[in-house]
């Protein structure tokens, strides 16, 4: 990258040539990776039935990294817990056996498996899945009036109209409403309950 200084000494006409040529370049790369990039599968929202895709759109179905991220921890820290009972139940001290994941490239830190109850998991994917896709919704619902001014939020489904703000608050109801299920499902609601309820602050802020 130049210096701002050297732009001050530049021609502008010099400086505009330039810039077009970045310009025409960028047009001409992103043009080659279109035409050579093979397909794609079809996206999770294109699986559901007409009337039910701009609620999946909304939920970010078709972008499930922020699933990810937040499933993780809630893995880790569940396998961890139950590592201790797991290992005292094989009869030995060494260490448990562990699944690297990785995300895009990005590894992240191991996975004790032995340690993890399947039924606590699929309780923790559901609910990560559902709040994550809540947050998405509440995100949309305040960011209506901007997303119209962005090219890249321009398609969204409250801006675009295919879902109206009423049945977008229904629709975060009965988001929240399974994610509190999942919250009174998991065992030990005692303490889990009141450190959930603590995160929401965070969690709006957010």
């Amino acid at each position: 990258r130049r210096p701002r200084w050297l732009d001050r000494l530049l021609p502008l006409d010099l400086q505009r040539d330039e810039n077009f040529l970045h310009d025409r370049v960028d047009r001409e790369v992103q043009r080659v990776l279109r035409a050579t990039a093979p397909p794609l599968p079809p996206s999770p929202p294109s699986l559901f039935p007409a009337s039910l895709r701009p609620y999946a759109e909304l939920a970010r179905a078709d972008k499930p990294i922020g699933t990810y991220l937040l499933l993780h921890p809630c893995l880790w820290s569940a396998a961890l817990a139950g590592a201790p009972a797991a290992a005292a139940a094989a009869g030995t001290g060494a260490l448990l056996a562990s699944s690297p994941l990785s995300l895009g490239g990005l590894a992240l830190p191991s996975l004790p498996v032995a340690g993890l109850d399947l039924s606590l998991a699929a309780l923790l994917g559901l609910g990560a899945c559902v709040m994550r896709g809540a947050g998405c919704t509440i995100n949309d619902l305040w960011d209506r009036d901007v997303d119209g001014r962005v090219a890249r939020t321009r398609a969204r489904p409250l801006v675009s109209g295919a879902v109206t703000p009423v049945r977008a608050v229904g629709f975060l109801g009965a988001q929240l409403a399974l994610g509190l299920g999942v919250l009174l499902a998991v065992p030990h609601g005692d303490l889990v309950f009141p450190l959930a309820a603590a995160s929401l602050p965070l969690v709006a802020a957010y």
